[in-house]
C-alpha cells in the first residue's frame, strides 16, 4: 500500500507520469481464537493467527478496548497475535 503514488519518467524536457494504486489484500484469520478455561489467579493466553504478518490488532473484552497493563499483555510475532491475561478472576470470563 505504501508504494501507491505518482511515478514519473523524465528524458530531457519530456516527462511521462503514471499513478500506481495498490489494493491491499484483506486480512483473514488463519486460526481463530479458541475457548479457554482457567482457575482463578492463573494466567491465560489467547492466540489467533492472521493471514498477513504484522497486521495491527485491537483486543477487546465485550465492547471494551483493552490496553497493555499489569493485567493485560499483548504480543505479536509475524502472523501470530497473543493476549495474555494475568491473575484471572471470575469477572474476566
Amino acid at each position: 500500500k505504501s508504494d501507491s503514488d505518482t511515478y514519473t519518467c523524465d528524458i530531457g524536457d519530456a516527462q511521462s507520469r503514471a499513478k500506481l494504486v495498490v489494493q491491499e489484500i484483506p486480512v483473514l484469520f488463519k486460526q481463530e481464537l479458541q475457548n479457554e478455561e482457567a482457575k482463578e489467579g492463573k494466567q491465560v493466553k489467547l492466540t489467533c493467527e492472521l493471514s498477513k504478518p504484522d497486521t495491527p490488532v485491537k483486543w477487546m473484552k465485550g465492547d471494551t478496548v483493552l490496553y497493555a497493563s499489569e493485567k493485560y499483555e499483548f504480543k505479536q510475532r509475524g502472523t501470530v497475535a497473543e493476549l495474555i491475561i494475568r491473575d484471572v478472576k471470575s469477572i474476566d470470563a
